[in-house]
């Protein structure tokens, strides 16, 4: 285990950016930034904002590795928490973001041998039922009923509600364990391995953002908080694993050779 730990600290340390990296380090943090900044709801549950930066913060680290990710995560993050005013939120930001990325990116690259397959197929199967789980109570404990949503970036700003019932986080929950299943045991065994790689950097984003939070901010304030980042995840994963592999699909040139 120490070897492995070693090897892979040596490789990180060893590692140098190549200029198709470089050129995507600019275009994700621009979508990251947008992204975030864009798309947000207000919840009435926590009065805290949910957005779907998440998004590009997964894609950017499926699709071009850890560094991209990282560096899209945390600079993109930053500047739309800078640029809609929230400063204070600025420098966590770039850190946690940053980190969330970088685990998801290197997770992500890693490389399976082919007898492993009955490994990654339970992976899906337990990845699947995690997701549900998350999707069925994170949705209708903290995003069912009345949400505000505001699309564009102020002064430009469309704003509207609509109402969420519970049965529509119950279906939603149900589909996210059929397809998630269904497609690491018929498509890809991988995917299920994509989902624990976002959960897992799921999971440093918001304990990150609880601990940075409860500095600045308190401890109800903070915990309040965790619901909204714990729906980001999983809004941010729903959408990045299809999304992803799409991009890959259509344009197969952007995904970095990996060795």
């Amino acid at each position: 285990m120490n070897r492995l730990v070693e090897k892979s600290v040596d490789s990180i340390m060893e590692y140098k950016l190549n200029s198709k990296e470089i050129a995507a380090m600019g275009v994700f943090t621009a979508f990251v930034a947008a992204a975030t900044m864009v798309v947000n709801a207000y919840v009435a549950a926590t009065g805290g904002y949910f957005n779907v930066g998440e998004i590009m913060v997964y894609t950017s680290a499926i699709l071009m590795g850890p560094f991209v990710g990282s560096f899209a995560g945390g600079v993109g993050s930053m500047i739309a928490d800078v640029s809609l005013g929230y400063t204070v939120f600025a420098p966590g930001t770039l850190v946690i973001k940053g980190i969330e990325g970088f685990i998801v990116g290197y997770l992500a690259q890693y490389r399976f041998r082919p007898s492993s397959e009955k490994i990654l197929t339970t992976l899906s199967v337990a990845a699947g039922s995690i997701l549900a789980l998350l999707v069925w109570w994170g949705g209708t404990e903290y995003f069912t009923g009345s949400l505000e949503f505001t699309l564009g970036i102020a002064p430009s700003t469309i704003t509207w509600i609509i109402t969420i019932p519970a049965i529509f986080w119950v279906v939603l929950a149900i589909l996210s364990l059929t397809l998630t299943v269904s497609a690491g045991l018929y498509l890809d065994p991988k995917i299920g391995w994509l989902v624990i790689a976002i959960l897992i950097g799921g999971v440093e984003m918001v304990v990150g953002y609880y601990i940075y939070e409860t500095m600045v901010l308190g401890h109800v304030l903070a915990f309040a908080e965790v619901f909204v980042n714990i729906g980001q995840v999983t809004i941010g994963l729903l959408v990045a694993i299809p999304l992803s592999r799409s991009i890959n699909r259509i344009m197969p040139r952007i995904r970095k050779n990996q060795t």
